[in-house]
């Protein structure tokens, strides 16, 4: 790798690409962050061996600038950059909300921008990060983004026409499991089962389904029917989930979070 990049506003999601990175063969040598208080640069430097620089040192020297502080962060960072930044610099933002023609109109004409929306569990090798182009980059620049966010789990390109309902699906996605196995450990508790031994029922068996989602190749709706049978414990619980809407509720909350995204992309707070 003779590539410079820059992680900026390293928490823990650009903690995970920098530490995925260098697993993947990058040297530490080649990887620059930037942090807003003095202490975490000088962990990560301890932790991953990475020089720690300012804002405006990082637009300088990287080729290749990842831009993970939270969204109401962006436009400032971006007043910050834009002096120091030419035009050759690729630029990947990891900000839910915020299309690639804000970075284009602030940066240097031409600037090559890539808008990503990964998840959580990047901090385990699992993300799922979503992928599409601004005006200016090119079919390397692309590939590049994905060499990076492969680093720690999958990656899948989209119009960024697409990337509200992927930020709702994907972005959000993580959350909504932990809500169900929250819910799902208490009616352990209620059913008479110790918290610890429902946690562990629920969580292995929501592993067990996401592989064979994952490997088996059957529609989710194959796999499901494999477990209901006749008159059986689990159609009863299914029959219970429909008539409490549950479907119904899980399509609008995602309707919500893709209508919260499109409203941070239109600068609403």
């Amino acid at each position: 790798m003779t590539q410079k990049v820059a992680v900026l506003g390293t928490g823990k999601i650009g903690e995970a690409l920098l530490s995925g990175m260098i697993r993947g063969g990058w040297s530490p040598d080649d990887l620059l962050v930037t942090a807003r208080r003095p202490e975490r640069a000088a962990e990560l430097r301890r932790r991953h061996g990475v020089e720690a620089v300012t804002n405006a040192e990082a637009a300088k020297a990287a080729d290749t600038l990842i831009l993970t502080v939270k969204p109401q962060d962006m436009a400032a960072l971006l007043d910050e950059l834009a002096p120091h930044t030419p035009a050759d610099r690729l630029v990947i933002s990891g900000a839910a909300g915020i299309p690639t023609g804000f970075f284009e109109a602030r940066l240097p004409e031409g600037t090559p921008v890539i808008r990503v929306m990964t998840n959580t569990p990047a901090l385990v090798d699992e993300a799922m990060s979503v992928i599409s182009a601004g005006t200016h980059a090119s079919e390397a620049d692309l590939l590049h983004a994905e060499e990076i966010f492969n680093g720690v789990g999958k990656t899948l390109r989209v119009p960024e026409s697409q990337q509200d309902a992927a930020t709702a699906l994907s972005g959000s996605g993580p959350a909504y499991f932990y809500f169900l196995v929250e819910a799902m450990t208490d009616a352990g508790i209620l059913l008479g089962l110790p918290r610890d031994k429902a946690h562990d029922l629920i969580v292995q068996a929501a592993v067990g389904a996401a592989v064979m989602l994952r490997d088996s190749g059957e529609h989710p709706v194959k796999l499901r029917e494999n477990v209901t049978s006749p008159a059986g414990t689990t159609i009863n619980a299914i029959r219970e989930l429909e008539n409490h809407g549950v479907r119904a509720a899980l399509i609008a909350a995602l309707e919500a979070a893709r209508d919260r995204s499109r409203a941070l992309a239109g600068g609403q707070g």
